[in-house]
């Protein structure tokens, strides 16, 4: 994707937003869907999108907002809902009602033009199954997500192959939730089987290795077109160090996301790589100021940050107040997540916010 034209229409679509939070269904249509899609390299002036596309379900006859063709047959539908209201799940049945009906659409999108929920028939014998969903933040974090609705990857059958790989995974993190004793005693057993008994509770341990892994997982899953390569393997975590006092800041690093504290403490350490992931930077900083400096004991849980609206920041758990899961965190040294799913701008702004809550300055440098 262009990640220019992407951050354009993430900043118009918040400006609108912000301008206008109570916008109806119509004007969510004109000022955010449209352009969405337009984003995506579909053309509205062309016969390859069809307003307001009729589907009969049953005796019935309804519509849905958009029909996204190939040839001349729909491929995805996409159905809008007002800024104002939330994304339930009434609304994913309804689409999955209306995939049902068309052979053809293997695709659908719901969204309210700052929310988005990815929903596909590919890759799953049991109908239409959620495959990713993310939001305004997440696009301007990671705008690749883009690429499993663009007009050439549903025409040239990409779309397909990502969509396959997310039903493999959602089906492992089924199991690993629902099977999570058996899943432990086989590798506890598969490890004791290799090396004898050992004088700890390998069945715990490897609970703890099974729960690992579904988040890993789940964290993958979230934006499944990034280009990896599992034989290159997870990068190496980097922690940081102290240093003299006069290098503490990273203004000088060029590649990756470096953070340094003006305690003397900067990631990487002098000499070393960067980290190449936002998400992973944003928590070893963390890391540090609950190491160092009690970060936890300066803030109430759960801890929300400006502008977060109903998300929180950091929590006893991996869920919002309101109980839902967070879409992207990071396990803390101490046990407390930190939410993930948050724009550049974002990140060092809520570790800015974070830094002073114990007193410590902050420098970035690299990518940020």
């Amino acid at each position: 994707m262009d990640e220019e034209a992407v951050a354009e229409y993430v900043d118009q679509s918040r400006q609108l937003i912000d301008a206008s939070p109570q916008m109806d269904e119509e004007n969510t249509k004109v000022r955010l869907v449209q352009p969405f899609l337009e984003l995506l390299g579909w053309d509205l002036r062309s016969t390859e999108v069809e307003l307001e596309y009729t589907v009969r379900i049953a005796t019935r006859t309804t519509h849905v907002d958009y029909a996204l063709t190939v040839g001349d047959s729909p491929a995805v539908f996409v159905e809008a809902k007002p800024v104002r209201s939330e994304l339930t799940d009434e609304n994913v049945e309804q689409l999955r009602s209306y995939m049902r009906q068309e052979l053809a659409v293997d695709w659908g999108v719901l969204t309210n033009g700052q929310r988005f929920e990815v929903l596909s028939k590919n890759g799953d014998a049991d109908g239409e199954v959620s495959v990713v969903e993310f939001d305004l933040a997440d696009l301007a974090d990671n705008p690749d997500v883009l690429e499993l609705l663009t007009k050439e990857s549903i025409q040239s059958g990409r779309s397909a192959t990502v969509a396959e790989q997310v039903a493999r995974t959602n089906r492992v993190i089924g199991r690993l939730h629902d099977d999570e004793t058996a899943v432990a005693e086989a590798v506890a057993s598969a490890v004791e089987s290799e090396v004898g008994e050992l004088a700890i509770d390998t069945t715990e341990q490897a609970r703890e290795f099974v729960r690992d892994l579904a988040s890993v997982l789940e964290d993958r899953r979230q934006f499944v077109t990034e280009s990896y390569d599992p034989a290159d393997g997870e990068p190496e975590p980097t922690r940081g160090a102290y240093v003299d006092a006069d290098e503490w800041r990273v203004d000088d690093v060029s590649d990756g996301y470096a953070v340094g504290f003006d305690d003397g403490w900067r990631l990487p350490a002098v000499g070393e790589p960067a980290p190449t992931q936002q998400k992973q930077a944003m928590g070893v900083a963390v890391d540090h100021l609950i190491a160092a400096h009690d970060l936890i004991d300066h803030v109430e849980l759960p801890y929300s940050a400006p502008r977060a609206r109903r998300n929180c920041l950091l929590n006893e758990t991996a869920d919002h107040p309101d109980g839902r899961r967070m879409r992207a965190f990071y396990e803390l040294v101490d046990g407390t997540f930190l939410y993930t799913s948050l724009s550049v701008d974002d990140k060092t702004q809520y570790l800015e916010l974070l830094a002073d809550e114990v007193g410590v300055d902050v420098s970035f440098g690299g990518e940020w």
